[in-house]
């Protein structure tokens, strides 16, 4: 089975090569994202392994059925990405990887909040300049503060477990509620509105879908409680990037922090150092001095190179058995 692993980095090579020692697939690495730019490179591979910010459009798919391919395995849990309407004309199957590694990403946003919250970010580079004075790094205590967790799938339960042990009242708003976890965990579902207007920090775990795109609009901000913090370790489409400046700009957000970006294809793993930044909206969110961004990095541990690897490898051996594909995505 011939897999072409599209948008790969050095540690996703290393990852997927170590892991293979079990599989003995026949593994090519390309660097350049799978767009229709680049749909070429996969003729004749009958796995394709695209990665989140890669775009597999109608005529993308089209492309992958006239060379063969037969299966997209996504190194990833998002799949908004892909035609999935496309892949079920071509025949194509999709299959991603729905949890590599929860604690991970849920650890990354607490990161990002005790970096926000305590601006240490600005800290640094203070100490660094040899300016070890304290003003203007003013935080506050988690304990006791109010965190709001929107969406409780296994990312979402795992910040809700960091923030119980930080002692943070939590409340939550998921369209599919788990009273038995909400008992286990100590934690109360609200509807979104009692989340936005109580919450010390709101921290988004959903997936993009038509009816997430931009859920953080100026109508959320506005009832936010002013001074909250705002976390997206999801996806960056949540968040209406214009009405957060605006909101920024207003003073009414206390900080926020980004691990995602809406327009962060084309940037994000990207080293743009001499190049320069052409997005003026991500330019202008990196004036903000109570804004940390990070470059979607929130996947990234060893934990989770492994589980992504081995995840993906048993989806194409699942696909190459005809057995049946427990993480498949239906279009």
């Amino acid at each position: 089975m011939k897999i072409a692993v599209f948008d790969s980095k050095q540690y996703d090579r290393q990852a997927l090569t170590l892991a293979n020692h079990d599989y003995g697939f026949a593994l090519s690495f390309f660097e350049p994202r799978l767009n229709s730019d680049t749909v070429a490179l996969a003729a004749g591979f009958e796995v394709v392994c695209p990665f989140v910010n890669d775009r597999l459009d109608a005529a993308v798919v089209a492309s992958l059925a006239a060379g063969g391919t037969r299966l997209v395995a996504l190194r990833c849990a998002g799949f908004n990405g892909v035609d999935l309407a496309a892949c079920s004309r071509h025949g194509i199957r999709v299959v991603r990887v729905p949890a590599y590694s929860p604690h991970a990403v849920a650890e990354h946003a607490f990161a990002l909040l005790l970096a926000v919250n305590r601006r240490i970010h600005k800290a640094y580079v203070r100490v660094r300049e040899m300016d070890f004075s304290l003003d203007g790094l003013v935080g506050f205590d988690l304990h006791g503060k109010t965190f709001g967790v929107i969406g409780t799938g296994r990312i979402g339960d795992a910040a809700i477990g960091i923030a119980r042990g930080f002692g943070m009242r939590v409340l939550a708003h998921d369209v599919a509620q788990d009273r038995l976890l909400a008992n286990q965990l100590g934690f109360s579902y609200v509807d979104r509105a009692t989340l936005l207007a109580e919450s010390d920090v709101v921290s988004l775990h959903l997936p993009l879908l038509p009816e997430t795109r931009h859920l953080i609009d100026a109508d959320t901000l506005a009832q936010m409680k002013r001074g909250a913090l705002l976390i997206n370790t999801s996806r960056g489409g949540l968040i209406d990037t214009p009405a957060l400046i605006e909101a920024l700009k207003d003073g009414r957000l206390g900080g926020v922090g980004l691990d995602v970006y809406e327009m962060e294809e084309g940037v994000f793993f990207e080293n743009l150092s001499e190049a320069g930044l052409q997005d003026d909206q991500l330019a202008r969110l990196l004036t903000f001095p109570n804004v940390l961004v990070t470059s979607h990095q929130g996947f990234l541990t060893r934990e989770a190179l492994d589980n992504i690897a081995r995840t993906t490898l048993d989806n194409v051996q699942a696909f190459a058995r005809g057995t049946v594909l427990d993480n498949a995505v239906h279009g």
